[in-house]
């Protein structure tokens, strides 16, 4: 590792702390990959390289890595064999919204519809227009899992969120066209309609999960 700006804060990321942070890295062949928006990246998931380097940065740095490919994607099975190099830069370490009270099991004034989605409308919007399953959406979200965790939130990040309906998962496509503009709900989602019990995905949220949706803006 090599600094390459030096920070101005004085924290540095713990194991079980979500972070802000941008990256931009590149494969030996210098393929290159990253985002110019910043993500959230909790650091309890991150492969080996990226965890270890993060828990020495403080906000502001940013560091470039050259990481063996153990390393960089971890050892799981069909992983890339190759390393890489990474420009990694630290740019916060948010507090997360605070996990509902209600997160085991909703309450008994909240909605369970037919496919077993549970939904509670927190605040009441000022629009009179719903999405439909093809809209397309600004929202701000948190999600948590039923043991409390969360996982991800735009709310952290700063940034909305600008999706279509029919790229989220099934829980979002029946659950937001109750929204109107304006509302801010509680989404109770199955296994079934997240993803799954055992996710595809390593990065994504196993079991039952709870999501607290604003929605901003329909396009």
């Amino acid at each position: 590792m090599v600094v390459l700006t030096p920070g101005t804060g004085k924290k540095h990321p713990k194991p079980t702390d979500i972070v802000k942070a941008k990256f931009t890295g590149w494969t030996p062949s210098g393929q290159a990959f990253g985002a110019a928006e910043p993500s959230l990246l909790n650091m309890a998931q991150q492969p080996p390289g990226w965890a270890e380097a993060l828990s020495l940065m403080v906000e502001g740095e940013k560091r470039r890595l050259w990481m063996p490919a153990a390393l960089a994607y971890g050892n799981a099975p069909g992983s890339p064999t190759e390393g890489l190099i990474l420009d990694l830069e630290l740019l916060g370490l948010p507090e997360p919204p605070p996990a509902p009270a209600d997160l085991k099991s909703p309450p008994k004034d909240a909605t369970k519809l037919p496919s077993g989605l549970t939904y509670k409308v927190l605040t009441h919007g000022k629009g009179d227009k719903h999405p439909t399953a093809t809209s397309r959406v600004t929202m701000h979200y948190s999600g948590w899992t039923k043991s409390g965790k969360m996982f991800d939130s735009s709310v952290m990040r700063g940034a909305p969120l600008v999706i279509g309906l029919n790229q989220v998962i099934p829980g979002w496509t029946e659950g937001v066209p109750v929204m109107v503009v304006g509302d801010k709900m509680r989404l109770w989602i199955p296994a079934a309609m997240a993803y799954g019990v055992k996710p595809a995905s390593p990065a994504s949220p196993a079991g039952d999960l709870v999501f607290d949706l604003e929605l901003l803006a329909i396009q």
